[in-house]
């Protein structure tokens, strides 16, 4: 596929598993921001350079398209993550083919995954882009620096040109399931928070809130433990957005993530998070509580259906209270079932996010190919799950599945609920890990996928494809 301006045509050579940048123009100048060789072409000039960040960077300057926007503008959209850098064209074919309507955020990755994989933000942008160019998408594209808990991570989200932040303090949200005291509540950062508690009773307790279907009368109890569970997560997400706001050059979107934590969101603990950070100067775009239980990563919704169609009606009414904010759903992978209800329960104003499904495609194409190399990945994910298994909301049992895989149907293997979760879980222990020969395991799975692309596209645009239709046809609002 070929991007064109007045000046330039640019696009991807593909030879076998290598890959470069191909950029003419009628004048050698044209070229100068690029890095490669030029040659005489024709009545102009042609350049062949690597896929290095200083030709994403000079991409991205010639070529509107290829930078991120931000997509608050947007009523409905869909990040998938892309931990291999190489499921971007396969990831637009499916936003081009399912996604009528739905704003894609192609370049996302939570802080976390990228130190876990040695990737920069920078890199992940990269990817993102030349991934575009291959795909010839013109539509544009957001970019989520995902669960940030440091402002160091805002640095490096800011300096790579992210426009969108999933601001992250849930390590400062508090247990609070054996019951909390007046006292817990005194305790508090008051001065950080601008406020004392007489005056945060003041302003909830006997407070109605309309749910869109019900009502809920707030007691005081209930004021002392929204305060005492997320009171510190209010402040640290205050410091984050206000790091954000001073150092960002550019326009931004900001997300409030609390849903990465153990003890679901109460309906008027959201409105509490929504009122003391609107109160402290806080905007955002989305927001992401932690919702009944039943996500688990990379399998179907395991919950009850209907309960969570009332909760995401709840949460979306309390949106709507604070000027109407997307309803965000992490973990959102794989949840074909409900994905309809979530639309019409946020009347489409709803961010999904995936992530370790593209991954898990990628292994599919691996599996087919190179089935001694995907062993090699099994068993070091159904190790690294043993160990890491508390770290997730998962219920994979590692004794369901196979040790061995010989005469195995890995396409089966892979879309077991099991095997899914073992392999989402095992994916910073496989691909920093090596094969019995002691070659790098990240680097065979690149050469995999880069030698049998077409494949990868198909798979990841059927599969991700899926996930979007149902988003594509978004509600008018009521």
């Amino acid at each position: 596929m070929t991007l064109r301006t007045d000046a330039l045509e640019a696009s991807i050579r593909v030879d076998g598993t290598a890959r470069s940048l191909q950029v003419t123009a009628p004048a050698a100048e044209d070229l100068t921001p690029f890095e490669g060789t030029a040659v005489a072409h024709g009545e102009g000039h042609l350049l062949t350079g690597p896929l290095s960040t200083a030709n994403a960077v000079a991409l991205q300057a010639a070529f509107p398209v290829l930078r991120p926007r931000r997509i608050s503008d947007h009523r409905t959209s869909v990040g998938t993550g892309d931990r291999m850098g190489l499921a971007t064209p396969g990831q637009a074919r499916a936003f081009a083919e399912h996604g009528t309507g739905v704003m894609p955020v192609l370049a996302q990755q939570s802080i976390r995954e990228m130190d876990r994989l040695g990737r920069s933000a920078r890199s992940v942008m990269d990817d993102a882009v030349f991934g575009l160019l291959e795909a010839g998408w013109e539509s544009g594209f957001g970019a989520d620096c995902d669960h940030i808990k440091t402002t160091e991570g805002i640095d490096r989200g800011l300096e790579a040109g992210f426009v969108m932040f999933t601001l992250d303090p849930g390590d400062a949200v508090a247990d609070v399931t054996a019951g909390v005291t007046r006292a817990d509540a005194e305790a508090l950062p008051w001065d950080l928070l601008e406020d004392d508690l007489a005056s945060l009773e003041a302003r909830y307790a006997g407070r109605t809130l309309d749910l869109g279907g019900e009502q809920i009368t707030v007691g005081e109890q209930d004021v002392l433990t929204a305060a005492v569970k997320y009171g510190r997560a209010v402040v640290e997400a205050v410091r984050l957005h206000h790091h954000l706001l001073e150092r960002a050059e550019h326009e931004v979107d900001v997300e409030i993530a609390v849903d990465e934590t153990a003890w679901e969101t109460t309906f008027f603990e959201h409105f509490y998070l929504a009122a003391e950070l609107r109160r402290l100067g806080v905007t955002w775009s989305s927001f992401a509580p932690r919702y009944v239980d039943g996500f688990e990563k990379g399998v179907e919704f395991l919950g009850d259906a209907e309960e969570l169609r009332r909760n995401l009606e709840a949460h979306h009414a309390i949106a709507e209270q604070f000027g109407g904010y997307k309803i965000s759903l992490h973990t959102g992978s794989d949840k074909f079932s409900i994905y309809p209800l979530c639309v019409e329960a946020t009347e489409g104003l709803v961010h999904l996010k995936t992530s370790g499904t593209s991954y898990l495609c990628g292994l599919e194409v691996v599996a087919e190919q190179d089935p001694e190399l995907f062993s090699a990945i099994w068993g070091i994910s159904r190790a690294s799950y043993v160990r890491a298994r508390a770290s997730y909301q998962v219920s994979a049992e590692e004794s369901r599945t196979p040790a061995s895989l010989e005469g195995a149907d890995l396409r089966e293997l892979i879309r077991s609920n099991d095997a899914r979760q073992i392999l989402h879980v095992g994916y910073g222990d496989s691909l920093n890990g090596t094969d019995a020969a002691g070659s790098s395991i990240h680097d065979r799975v690149l050469a995999v996928l880069a030698a049998h692309q077409d494949r990868h596209g198909a798979i990841l645009a059927e599969h991700i494809g899926r996930h979007l239709a149902p988003f594509s046809a978004v509600p008018a609002p009521r």
